[in-house]
């Protein structure tokens, strides 16, 4: 579409060329300035001069160039020697614009000694040339300059546009790496659980078949639960958006239910809930549900037999501390270690990712209580807007 409207525009400056050759040569018959003979060569000069207007976009140096000889002997050409002078000055730079320039000026003195103006002088005939040319310089330097801007804003756009195709994807990339670590603590936590019934089960093999049966039960659950987090996961990990499919994540208004599932695993639990009943944002609930399911998770699987003391205080406008710890089990390899957490730590690293990330601050570790009595001990403090 812009090739056939570039040679529309290229047929209409042909036309134009042709009117304005036989206007100027219908005033030079009629001033008498020219002969019959000269005028009809001059004017067939002229006509077929203006048709290599067509090749002025592909060629501007040469089709420019061809009509300052041509202007030397004729003035017929002076609208076609415009148009394709201003051609030249839109579409190359430098010292060529200079060359054609200066051979214009030239070619018009020559035309003026050869035919001179009755009612003007040759400097005022060289002045009306050089106006005319310098207005079509600047004419076609402002069109250039308007089209170079035109192609600079289209390329900052296209820019811009891909740009922010590339920021989406990265953070739709982002948010499906966001969910999948949010399903991974959940998926950790529900395969902790089978373990802990499946060693139950093991080391008691006396149970009554109705406490064999219910530990059976929360074993499949828990088993079906954990495939439908890993089905979840391979597909937020899957190109595609990031909330398709996907369950809601648990914050802090499922925190009752963990500890409900955790203490039906085994693990005793004193929950102490001192928060004020306000409410707190679904990012900030998310973090401390998997705070205290990570501290519930370690409790039930390196300190089995003994108490994990969860504790929830703080205020809207300040922190909200969280706290988790449980006496390390007898035996452990811990308990003449204190710097050294239990477990291999992945999961706390985790953790103190998703802490930072929220702006709060995390801090794990085997403490010695006034009684002496070694315990392993989670928090976090994280910022509670009002």
């Amino acid at each position: 579409m812009a090739a056939a409207g570039e040679r529309v525009f290229d047929l209409a400056a042909i036309a134009v060329s042709w009117f304005g050759a036989l206007v100027i040569a219908g005033e030079a018959e009629a001033s008498g300035r020219t002969s019959d003979g000269v005028t009809f060569f001059g004017l067939l000069l002229a006509l077929a001069a203006s048709t290599a207007l067509w090749w002025r976009r592909s060629h501007p140096v040469a089709v420019a160039a061809l009509f300052v000889p041509i202007s030397a002997v004729t003035d017929f050409v002076g609208v076609a020697g415009s148009i394709a002078f201003y051609t030249l000055v839109t579409l190359r730079r430098g010292r060529v614009i200079g060359f054609v320039l200066v051979g214009t000026l030239l070619a018009a003195l020559v035309y003026s000694r050869l035919r001179p103006d009755p009612e003007l002088s040759t400097a005022a005939e060289f002045a009306i040339t050089l106006a005319f040319s310098v207005a079509t310089v600047a004419l076609g330097l402002a069109m250039r300059a308007r089209r170079d801007l035109v192609e600079v804003l289209r390329e900052r756009a296209a820019r811009a546009e891909d740009e922010a195709r590339v920021r989406a994807e990265r953070l739709r990339a982002l948010e499906r790496e966001r969910i999948a670590r949010e399903m991974h603590d959940a998926l950790a936590h529900r395969i902790s659980m089978v373990s802990l019934h499946a060693g139950a089960l093991q080391i008691r093999p006396d149970l009554a078949p109705e406490d064999v049966a219910k530990a059976a039960t929360t074993i499949r659950d828990s088993a079906h639960q954990a495939l439908e987090d890993l089905r979840e996961i391979l597909g937020v990990l899957r190109a595609g958006e990031p909330g398709d499919g996907v369950r809601p994540q648990p914050d802090l208004k499922h925190l009752d239910e963990l500890v409900a599932e955790a203490r039906a695993a085994g693990v005793t639990i004193d929950f102490v809930d001192g928060l004020p009943g306000a409410p707190v944002g679904a990012g900030l609930g998310r973090t401390v549900y998997r705070l205290v399911q990570e501290g519930l998770t370690n409790a039930g699987k390196h300190a089995p037999g003994t108490t994990a003391h969860v504790e929830l205080t703080g205020t809207p406008g300040g922190e909200l501390h969280v706290l988790i710890g449980n006496p390390l089990a007898a035996g452990s390899r811990h308990a003449s270690a204190p710097e050294s957490p239990p477990g291999a730590g992945a999961g706390l690293v985790g953790l103190a990712e998703r802490v930072d990330l929220v702006g709060g601050r995390f801090r794990h570790g085997v403490h010695r209580d006034s009684a002496g009595v070694l315990t392993f001990r989670l928090e976090a403090w994280l910022p509670w807007p009002v």
